[in-house]
């Protein structure tokens, strides 16, 4: 019982910090200059040699090229970190010699 209660804590602390880690990646990939200035050349000369509505178009294809695939990602994580417990080793059976 008291390991437990000893882990407990440590486990809350190790989350957290990697929570911390991930929010500080986020915020230097986003907020980054060059981050935004990513842009084709071939790309930046038709969108601004055509028309409000073809700009319009392009804005929003670019949003349904990226929306999906990310909301599929983190679904797909969402749901790997809510079973990450669900298959455990039987006491009763040797453990693998990579224990990964």
């Amino acid at each position: 019982m008291s390991q437990q209660a000893a882990a407990s804590p440590r486990h809350a602390n190790s989350s957290f910090r990697l929570f911390a880690i991930a929010a500080m990646a986020f915020a230097a990939f986003t907020f980054a200059p060059p981050a935004f200035s990513q842009n084709c050349a071939l790309c930046y000369t038709q969108a601004a040699s055509s028309g409000h509505r073809m700009i319009e178009a392009l804005r929003s294809g670019i949003l349904v090229l990226i929306v999906p695939p990310t909301l599929m990602w983190l679904v797909l994580a969402a749901i790997s970190y809510s079973k990450r417990n669900q298959f455990k080793h039987a006491d009763h059976l040797p453990r693998p010699a990579s224990d990964w």
